[in-house]
């Protein structure tokens, strides 16, 4: 698959265009929003384009154009105000859901957050968060592309360990390596039990293959 990957500049998104970089199976195309961001990418022989969620729609379609998948990993930080959450995480998501179908990107897969979905479980410090990706995942559920919704718990920088827990309705909180996220990410792409399909995920004790196969 050719896939874009929007946020590629984070610290998942870095981890998913490595390993898309580095597959013999994909081939990947970064969207990023800095001409020096694109840069350096390119510098690693990595093929990226400049686009801004919260600018013009337009933009992120002829980004996601020749893409079979879309991958979107963007996020507005947690230093920032909620209305960058809702300018970068809502609406910039919901404008990549919308682009991607019109580009004929069917394959979409968003990261979420850990139990997005379950209201009576949000973090009501950061409640503007979950009811960004919460609205975001259901637009995508709606919007008739062969999406995956990846939530992961608290995020960490270390190394993967490659074994993780994934369930649609994990009851309690966790943590997963960043790295993990990304490995999951990539390795739903092709594995068709994801399709259509939404799963939390922390670190567990299960390969990463053989959780998606069985989520």
């Amino acid at each position: 698959m050719h896939v874009l990957v929007a946020g590629a500049n984070g610290k998942i998104g870095q981890n998913i265009v490595k390993q898309l970089h580095n597959s013999d199976e994909h081939t990947v195309k970064a969207m990023v929003r800095k001409e020096e961001q694109a840069e350096e990418l390119k510098k690693k022989g990595i093929n990226a384009v400049i686009a801004n969620l919260e600018g013009r729609k337009e933009a992120i379609r002829k980004a996601a154009k020749g893409c079979d998948a879309v991958i979107f990993t963007a996020g507005s930080g947690g230093s920032t105000g909620s209305d960058k959450t809702l300018l970068v995480d809502l609406d910039g998501a919901v404008k990549t859901i919308e682009a991607a179908g019109e580009a004929g990107a069917d394959r979409f897969i968003m990261v979420s957050a850990l139990q997005a979905n379950n209201r009576d479980n949000w973090n009501e410090k950061i409640r503007h968060y979950y009811v960004a990706k919460h609205y975001a995942d259901r637009v995508l559920q709606a919007s008739g592309l062969n999406y995956t919704i990846v939530r992961p718990g608290g995020l960490l920088n270390d190394p993967g360990t490659g074994k993780v827990i994934a369930s649609e309705n994990l009851t309690e909180r966790g943590s997963v390596p960043r790295e993990d996220v990304a490995t999951t990410v990539v390795s739903s792409l092709t594995e068709e039990n994801t399709y259509k399909r939404a799963f939390d995920l922390v670190s567990g004790e299960m390969e990463i293959g053989e959780a998606l196969k069985k989520v």
